[in-house]
């Protein structure tokens, strides 16, 4: 099984990737997530933390 990470952008869009290639984007991370399990729907997607709190940073992901 592979893993779809799913991350903001600089633009402030998002981005899915697997094994570096983008393979979805949207405007918003559940519009992105929906599309990368559409393209993919076996792989395990990983979600960056779009926020800072007192759990963890945005350097944390979370699986979905």
């Amino acid at each position: 099984m592979t893993n779809v990470f799913v991350e903001r952008q600089p633009n402030g869009n998002y981005a899915a990737t697997q094994n570096k290639k983008v393979i979805a984007t949207g405007g918003t991370q559940a519009e992105t997530i929906a599309k990368a399990r559409k393209k993919e729907p076996d792989a395990s997607i990983l979600a960056e933390r779009v926020r800072d709190t007192k759990g963890g940073s945005r350097d944390k992901w979370r699986k979905v």
